[in-house]
């Protein structure tokens, strides 16, 4: 870029700064004097001061949110987008050339570049791919934040340059040491960050919908191996009965309450068995029936004490003078038989009303057959 710029000015010096045979020393004086006076900001004592109008009233500030709550958008359809991605010169615009300047006698400063040549800086920034790596100040991605090109086509944070030049305390490249530089407002590390992040949230999405789509093809297609068709059938058969037993309502309380219900019927059912006349009267016939039941099933026991019970074939009801240390044996109308005794102290103990049998539970008449 210096080189164009010398080129730029020889051939402008060439045109208009070299004096042709008729120009005196008197104008190169003048022009000398006036290039001195605008250096030294010195004023023509011949010119009349200009009257200033009063400074006009600057307008209230606009204090900016700490959080953009988008109130003051412009919510219109017809709204363009705002210009946040323009790019400017951050350069304040350079002084007009004086005379000498002009004229050649004095070297004039590097003139601001055009459109077309800070593209071409751009370009070759680009090439280098600057703008995809970090900023060489901060050793950090570029991401949202305002992004500068310098005349040398090199590329830093805002704030870092500005920290560098503060630091430094001149204004010179980081990089190439370049003097003198301009600077310039773009845009590219910020568009390379938001196309960075749209690709990592369409990886993430499009990575989401293949395993989702995996998973259900595995849950619902068999594999073609045996061990793994034998596990995928035991997941499948696992699965089914995880969901019988989830939707199986566990109810401890009203399957007690429901057994309650049903001891209290059965209650009531031999209550009124016990009740009922059929068990009033047995005779001798149907005695002896029970008597030969209780003799073919060979129960030799009594169930309450567990002691025995002697011969049940040879009872006799009128025994009364029993020996000593022998019990009497009590036969029931259910083909059970007890010792007198312990069947009396079970009554006594029966927490019921009517008579049940403590085997069979049911109601009963009782006989006593003989002394064991």
């Amino acid at each position: 870029m210096g080189s164009q710029h010398h080129k730029r000015s020889a051939v402008y010096s060439q045109n208009t700064s070299k004096p042709t045979k008729g120009s005196s020393t008197a104008l190169t004086a003048v022009a000398i004097q006036d290039h001195m006076m605008r250096n030294l900001s010195l004023v023509d004592p011949f010119k009349k001061a200009k009257h200033k109008p009063p400074p006009a009233k600057k307008p209230p500030r606009n204090i900016k949110p700490v959080v953009d709550t988008r109130r003051n958008a412009n919510l219109s359809k017809g709204s363009k987008k705002s210009e946040t991605e323009k790019e400017y010169v951050l350069d304040p615009k350079p002084k007009p050339l004086s005379l000498a300047q002009k004229m050649g006698l004095v070297e004039a400063p590097e003139q601001p570049l055009s459109e077309n040549e800070w593209a071409r800086v751009k370009d070759r920034s680009n090439k280098r791919d600057d703008s995809v790596q970090p900023c060489v100040i901060c050793k950090e991605d570029f991401g949202t934040e305002q992004q500068v090109l310098l005349s040398c086509s090199h590329v830093f944070h805002r704030n870092c340059l500005q920290a560098f030049e503060r630091f430094t305390g001149r204004k010179t490249c980081p990089m190439c040491r370049k003097q003198e530089y301009q600077t310039r407002v773009i845009h590219e590390g910020a568009r390379y960050h938001r196309q960075k992040c749209a690709t990592r949230i369409q990886s993430c999405w499009r990575g989401y919908v293949v395993r989702s789509w995996y998973k259900k093809l595995r849950e619902t297609v068999p594999p073609k191996d045996p061990n793994l068709r034998k596990k995928f059938y035991e997941g499948k058969l696992q699965a089914i009965t995880d969901r019988l037993v989830r939707s199986y309502d566990i109810g401890v309380d009203a399957f007690l309450s429901q057994i309650d219900r049903s001891v209290a019927e059965s209650r009531s059912v031999f209550r009124r068995l016990e009740a009922s006349p059929a068990l009033a009267a047995i005779t001798e016939d149907e005695w002896e029936r029970i008597q030969l039941k209780a003799v073919e099933r060979g129960e030799k026991d009594c169930p309450i004490c567990i002691m025995s019970l002697g011969n049940i074939a040879e009872g006799n009801e009128e025994v009364d003078s029993p020996r000593r240390g022998q019990r009497k044996t009590v036969l029931l109308s259910c083909t059970h038989v007890f010792h007198l005794c312990c069947l009396q102290a079970f009554e006594e103990l029966s927490l019921g009303e009517h008579k049940i049998c403590p085997v069979c539970r049911s109601g009963y008449q009782k006989r006593v057959l003989q002394e064991s």
